[in-house]
């Protein structure tokens, strides 16, 4: 029998993008280059605080107390599963994927029935025996044992699990565990540099901690509600699924990835904040599933550009909203070209949070979202759906073709009404609305990323059909000082609007 624990590796599988692969896998190398200051540049020291007058967290003595206090509901967690392998590697993504790269057939022969084991983290949520851990931990195996701090073992079955977060929920038949609860992890003692400390079970050597600090909060890696807390704790092979502390012994994070070139800690480490796990755990506990709310609308960023085109919006904040297909948004009467500025009486900052408001409000929810539509703001009621029963689901057809042949040059553009001819010619599904024939390459569209073959259904909150409807549309915004227009833009199907100057 072998035994392998388990980790979460970094991967970079787009610019400016980690992405967790959260499994055994390649490691990767990323380069820093040092800041170098000029010459005549003179850093002048910050002036020390005393005591009496610095807000500052101080470095603790010792961690002992803490470790004492919250290791009797940290445990170890050892997984296995029954496998046989044809020439391919079922195991892969998996923990149990290096087992079968070592140990499995070889091509053509038939694979042996064996069991793999794997090993992970997690903690005591409830005295009735309720434990979190990552869902890569336990995924696809058919044991899972749970080791105690006390030294005790006891099978676990799963409750539930979420892949979008990497989250399950295990149970074990208990009573009156040792157990944590779970802190703010938006609050005064989750800011960036507050002490944190670590534990779990490394490289399969049991029950062990390591301590640092808040680095850096709100990192996004791969999923649509990542709010991972980066640290400088080491978090090695194994750690994957255990806790993240705060210096009250609350759980503000779950162990969940690093990023490294040799598999090992280099003090980038990534924690499922405690305000995503906490809100998953407890539809796990109540449903066996997550049951996220749904808008069934498709929003994008509202950016700088946009806030000249958009009467009422003076800033670039909220959500915009790009399409409104069939679904809770379109029934409450949400439109297309509305930004949404607050949910619920909360501020919306960005298109990113507006969707981690929606999914953690819950299916069935009734919320109130504050709208702006033509320079007017108003509250608009909406009843959520369930994001699970809706995904798959495609949006409404579009609308027929309106065959022309009218032209329409100015914004760096040259657009045309869709034609047969032409929706064969850039392979476009039935669109209405004005294709693009060619971008100038040196004008702001071409910079914004607009190209031939994309379709504009609306200007400045209006459709348009014909080449006279975009060039009313520019003339009244040029005539009512607006310094650009608004765009909406389809491409294969998928809608965003663009903020382009007026000429």
């Amino acid at each position: 029998m072998t035994q392998k624990s388990d980790v979460g590796v970094l991967s970079l599988v787009r610019p400016r993008k980690l992405v967790a692969a959260l499994m055994l896998g390649s490691a990767i190398a990323i380069a820093v280059m040092p800041q170098v200051l000029p010459a005549q540049e003179v850093v002048t020291p910050v002036q020390a605080l005393t005591p009496e007058q610095s807000p500052i967290q101080m470095r603790p003595m010792s961690f002992a107390d803490l470790a004492e206090q919250v290791s009797p509901a940290v445990v170890n967690i050892t997984t296995s599963m029954l496998v046989a392998s044809p020439s391919n590697n079922p195991a892969e993504g998996t923990p149990f994927e290096d087992f079968f790269r070592q140990f499995g057939p070889r091509q053509g022969q038939e694979a042996p029935t064996q069991r793999a084991n794997a090993l992970g983290s997690g903690f005591v949520i409830s005295a009735d025996g309720y434990i979190v851990t990552n869902n890569h931990v336990i995924a696809d195996a058919d044991q899972i044992q749970i080791e105690f701090f006390s030294g005790d073992s006891l099978p676990a079955t799963v409750v539930g699990t979420d892949p979008n977060t990497d989250i399950a929920l295990l149970k074990v038949d208990a009573t009156d565990l040792p157990y944590v609860e779970f802190g703010d992890s938006n609050g005064d003692g989750s800011r960036v540099g507050d002490w944190v400390m670590a534990m779990g079970n490394p490289l399969g050597q049991g029950f062990s901690v390591s301590a640092g600090i808040i680095s850096a909060r709100n990192r996004e890696l791969s999923g649509t509600y990542d709010d991972y807390i980066q640290t400088d704790a080491a978090i090695n092979r194994g750690n994957s699924g255990g806790p993240l502390f705060n210096m009250e012994g609350q759980v503000i994070g779950v162990n969940t990835a690093i990023l490294s070139p040799n598999g090992g800690s280099i003090g980038i480490g990534f924690a499922m904040s405690s305000s995503v796990v906490k809100g998953v755990t407890d539809q796990l506990r109540e449903f066996g599933e997550t049951r996220r709310g749904w808008l069934g609308a498709r929003v994008q960023a509202v950016t700088q550009e946009m806030v000249g085109a958009m009467p009422g919006l003076d800033k670039a904040a909220g959500a915009l909203i790009s399409d409104v297909p069939e679904g809770p948004a379109r029934d409450a009467g949400l439109k297309a070209g509305d930004v949404v500025l607050t949910f619920d009486g909360k501020d919306v900052t960005d298109s990113r949070g507006f969707v981690q408001m929606i999914g953690a409000a819950g299916a069935g929810q009734n919320v109130t979202l504050g709208v702006l539509r033509d320079g007017e703001v108003f509250d608009l009621p909406i009843t959520l759906g369930r994001r699970e029963e809706a995904e798959g689901q495609v949006a409404a057809g579009a609308n027929q073709t309106a065959p022309s042949s009218a032209h329409y040059e100015g914004l760096g553009l040259k657009l045309q009404e869709v034609t047969p001819s032409l929706a064969e010619r850039f392979n476009l599904q039935a669109e209405s609305g004005l294709v693009i024939t060619e971008v100038d390459p040196e004008s702001e569209a071409a910079a914004r990323g607009l190209a031939a073959g994309d379709v504009i259904t609306d200007v400045s909150n209006t459709p348009v059909k014909t080449s006279d409807d975009v060039e009313q549309i520019v003339k009244a915004a040029r005539d009512a000082g607006r310094t650009s227009v608004m765009l909406l833009v389809r491409r294969g199907g998928d809608p965003r609007f663009v903020a382009l100057p007026i000429d």
